[in-house]
């Protein structure tokens, strides 16, 4: 065998299934054909969810080296796809499983995640019908929660999974925020009223808005987080080429000062004319 078709078989092993994986669930995800074979389309899709998770894996071992489980909150879960794969190839093959809780408030996905969740054996997944508001108090959740993730969540949604993690402590967050409209339309706003300098021209054209307002959107999500004591990381996702959302925010509380990171939010608030949203970024 040659040099170059022995790495191709090296890279196809690496993203072959493992043995302890359910096959039943990666029918449902679509990562397997109905036959159960992988095709060039399927195999693209298990590349990407081991590479999503390889960033993953390293947080949930870090708790785990302090304590006998986790517990992982998927924070507008959607169909559970994040936690079910998570569970698959890392949480319940450990000693102590794992709690995995997928919080969504489209009460048929719940139902559809805990009906597989039942079928798959996986006991120690559970699947809350909850508001954001709810999910903050229900006791139906541990006061404090080790890892939090909010996979591709829309506009507010990302925002609301950060509330939730400092809210309950967490650890460590994972972050693949999608479309943030409310600080595109904010900085509509403050274009043509509040704000009369120059800067303002980073956003005057409709696109630019859109872009900025996303850029804006995460740089503030950044301090935020590190204005309650979290190291950031911010990477792209690569890997995961069906989406234009390629952006990955990685926090884990280490207890840093904070007070640098607040007083950069707020001035950067105040030269873009965003002072309304202060309260959503505290």
């Amino acid at each position: 065998m040659n040099t170059k078709a022995a790495k191709k078989d090296i890279s196809e092993q690496k993203h072959e299934i493992r043995p302890t994986q359910s096959i039943e669930l990666l029918k449902e995800l679509h990562i397997l054909t109905r036959d159960g074979k992988l095709n060039q389309d399927t195999r693209r899709k298990l590349k990407q969810v081991y590479h999503l998770v390889q960033f993953i894996e390293p947080l949930l071992k870090e708790v785990l080296e302090r304590k006998n489980s986790l517990s992982l909150v998927d924070h507008g879960a959607g169909k559970s796809y994040l936690g079910f794969i998570l569970n698959d190839l890392f949480c319940k093959l450990q000693d102590q499983p794992s709690t995995i809780y997928g919080i969504e408030v489209r009460e048929d996905l719940v139902k559809k995640s805990q009906d597989l969740a039942s079928r798959l054996g996986f006991a120690n997944m559970q699947f809350l019908h909850l508001s954001v508001e709810e999910s903050l108090t229900s006791p139906s959740l541990p006061q404090e929660i080790d890892v939090v993730t909010a996979l591709h969540a829309c506009n507010t949604a990302t925002d609301d999974a950060i509330r939730f993690a400092l809210t309950k402590k967490a650890k460590h967050i994972v972050l693949v925020p999608c479309c943030q409209a409310e600080v595109a339309a904010a900085l509509r706003k403050s274009k043509g009223t509040a704000l009369k300098n120059e800067l303002a021209e980073i956003w005057r054209h409709p696109i630019h808005t859109r872009e900025f307002g996303s850029h804006i959107t995460n740089v503030l999500r950044c301090l935020q987080l590190e204005s309650h004591g979290y190291d950031v990381t911010v990477t792209e996702l690569v890997g995961w080429e069906h989406s234009m959302k390629n952006e990955l925010i990685i926090a884990t509380h280490k207890g840093l000062p904070g007070k640098k990171a607040a007083e950069r939010k707020a001035k950067l608030l105040e030269e873009v004319g965003l002072q309304s949203l202060s309260e959503r970024f505290a």
